[in-house]
């Protein structure tokens, strides 16, 4: 009796450590770390970064540049109200393309009027710079963006990129989407895109006006529960170097890979942040979801 309780004993210290590994499983997010400029900070390592799911803390395995492939949606305001600054509104276009470089499947999708596909995603720099040199303000039109990122998220859930992400160059005028901001967000977390927002002028409170309310929403819920860039430009000057600084920061993100233990209620909450003074990290908040185990 006594050999065999003996050897049970040395059988479960055998199998533990595959029963560790086993309920633990590699799990990643995209993350941006920024200085106190704006800009993109570059050669942080895994011990720079700091990891909770539901405010656990989770072991950081490593962090490293990603690499993945960037699939931009970039919706541009081309109402009426555009027609003081159509010149800086291409420029900026220009300079958020040209900074990333290349490296980038890149759709041009306007929105005064009505959400229209001015060019369907490539990976062509010159096309999509020709296209966004072509824009001009549609007399008589308003500004339709929810509808536009409705329209462009159900989209990007069709293509199932691997790093979607949709940038915003807007104008604060009047919104005409008929549209509840959280029917709006529903379908950017679907698409699990990324949601980035330069617009141009003064906000508007929206006191009174439902559109703008729910605009206002989106833009401020759908940039940080996905971990975008959310900035404000007053002068129409402003926006080519804020596009320019989002580019750049786009092709130095990091993929931040951390151990998430095997359990029956899947995390909620993500929060991830830097251990070094001085410097923010952008993260989805919503954690990842955990893919269904595969039988035996």
């Amino acid at each position: 009796m006594k050999h065999w309780c003996f050897a049970l004993f040395l059988g479960a210290c055998c199998i533990r450590p595959q029963l560790v590994i086993a309920q633990t499983k590699p799990t990643s997010v995209y993350v941006s770390v920024l200085d106190s400029k704006g800009e993109p900070v570059t050669g942080l390592t895994a011990a720079d970064f700091a990891v909770k799911e539901d405010n656990v803390v989770r072991e950081v395995l490593k962090a490293e540049p990603a690499t993945e492939p960037l699939t931009v949606a970039l919706l541009v305001d081309d109402s009426q109200a555009l027609t003081a600054g159509t010149q800086f509104i291409r420029d900026a276009a220009r300079d958020f393309v040209k900074g990333l470089g290349g490296k980038a499947d890149i759709a041009v999708i306007t929105f005064g009027e009505r959400p229209t596909i001015a060019l369907d995603y490539t990976r062509d720099e010159q096309k999509v710079l020709d296209t966004t040199g072509r824009m001009f303000p549609k007399s008589g039109a308003g500004s339709y963006l929810l509808d536009a990122l409705i329209d462009t998220s159900r989209g990007l859930q069709k293509k199932e990129a691997a790093r979607p992400v949709i940038v915003v160059l807007m104008l604060e005028d009047v919104e005409f989407s008929n549209r509840y901001y959280e029917q709006v967000l529903t379908e950017l977390e679907k698409s699990h895109a990324t949601l980035h927002v330069v617009s141009i002028g003064t906000p508007d409170s929206g006191v009174g006006s439902d559109e703008i309310r729910n605009r206002n929403q989106v833009v401020a819920e759908g940039t940080s529960r996905t971990g975008g860039r959310r900035d404000q430009v007053l002068t129409w000057s402003g926006a080519p170097g804020r596009m320019a600084q989002l580019a750049k920061e786009l092709v130095n993100q990091y993929t931040v890979t951390y151990a998430r233990p095997e359990t029956l209620i899947p995390p909620t909450r993500l929060d991830v942040s830097t251990t070094r003074p001085g410097l923010t990290a952008r993260a989805p908040h919503k954690a990842p979801a955990t893919k269904a185990r595969e039988l035996p």
